[in-house]
């Protein structure tokens, strides 16, 4: 595949491609099947030379940083509602706890009761959603943020379909497969602040930044800053956590439990957590501020989906019925909020 793996990160079997050849339809096939491969080896892919303009993203993390400088009760005018199943708004320190698979009132309180997740995040969506509204901060307060986060949502819609068009060609099904169950309007825009922590304290497991855990919906397009943090499991050694760095230009895109469960596990959804950085750069045993931008795509709540043609036979049966999208998804989100 001349030109389309342009390296592995570090030490680990992710593989950074070249998404241009898929998108000027040079080589279509061959970025599909190598997205397909380390999707299936490791959950996730940095794509370089994406339909992503670099001067959106940077404008994004701008309005980001300057979302999060704002006062507290400021940006608590926009808040994120009591329950995770509503996720739109602002959630301040403390407020969310991710979990991994706990659905028992008890465990989950127990989970919750332990280090909580330092961290800030802003949710918005379709604008036009009636199932989860948007939650905008008052008129007149940081004038533009929310015009801003509309238009980067869907200019992320398009890079998410051209990555599930790549999906649908590796899995060796018609190009536009997963195009009408993926109309962008229950995705879901965060912007996320990883406040100056001390390192001894996550060392201690006082705190946590995000804890271990892996992503609901079908896929994740997630751009990061260089301050580092964000470790992928191995998938050969489960509890073994590898750093998945800012490379320039690129983003990382992830599959996430739905699609897995979609394409009966021949696709990986890998536990991720963000936890201190290699970098040696700390500040007197803090960790840098953090902020990552991750674009949530997820199958349309409407769609029920039952195991992907060809990922089944008789030598291999379907592992999972039939489900819908709305129903799984809302299930995961429930159980993060207090």
């Amino acid at each position: 595949m001349p030109g389309i793996k342009l390296g592995l990160v570090l030490d680990s079997d992710l593989w950074v491609l070249d998404f241009k050849a898929f998108i000027d339809g040079s080589q279509k096939q061959e970025v599909a099947d190598a997205m397909l491969e380390s999707l299936k080896d490791t959950g996730f892919v940095y794509l370089a030379n994406h339909s992503l303009p670099k001067e959106k993203i940077d404008d994004m993390f701008k309005w980001s940083k300057s979302f999060f400088d704002l006062p507290l009760e400021t940006k608590q005018l926009a808040p994120h509602p009591p329950s995770g199943q509503h996720h739109r708004g602002y959630s301040a320190m403390g407020v969310e706890k991710v979990s991994q698979h706990l659905y028992d009132p008890e465990e989950l309180a127990e989970h919750r009761a332990n280090a909580p997740d330092a961290k800030e995040s802003f949710e918005c969506g379709d604008e036009e959603s009636v199932d989860m509204p948007n939650i905008w901060l008052p008129d007149g307060i940081l004038s533009g943020f929310k015009e801003s986060c509309l238009e980067f949502f869907w200019l992320c819609h398009e890079l998410e379909l051209l990555v599930m068009r790549a999906l649908a060609l590796g899995l060796h099904l018609p190009e536009d497969y997963f195009v009408a169950t993926h109309t962008g309007v229950n995705n879901q825009l965060r912007l996320l602040h990883y406040p100056s922590v001390s390192i001894k304290d996550l060392e201690q497991n006082k705190i946590t930044r995000v804890g271990a855990h892996s992503d609901f919906g079908s896929i994740t397009l997630l751009m990061q800053d260089a301050a580092g943090g964000l470790e992928i499991e191995d998938p050969l050694e489960p509890g073994n956590f590898n750093p998945a760095p800012y490379i320039e230009d690129a983003i990382i895109v992830n599959a996430g439990d739905f699609l897995m469960r979609w394409s009966n596990d021949t696709i990986k959804s890998t536990i991720h957590r963000v936890h201190i950085p290699h970098s040696s750069e700390t500040l007197d045993g803090m960790t840098m501020s953090r902020y990552s931008i991750p674009y949530f795509c997820t199958t349309d709540f409407d769609k029920v989906v039952d195991c992907l043609p060809g990922t089944w036979s008789e030598d291999r049966p379907k592992q999972y019925d039939a489900i819908s999208a709305g129903e799984y998804i809302k299930r995961r989100l429930l159980t993060n909020y207090k």
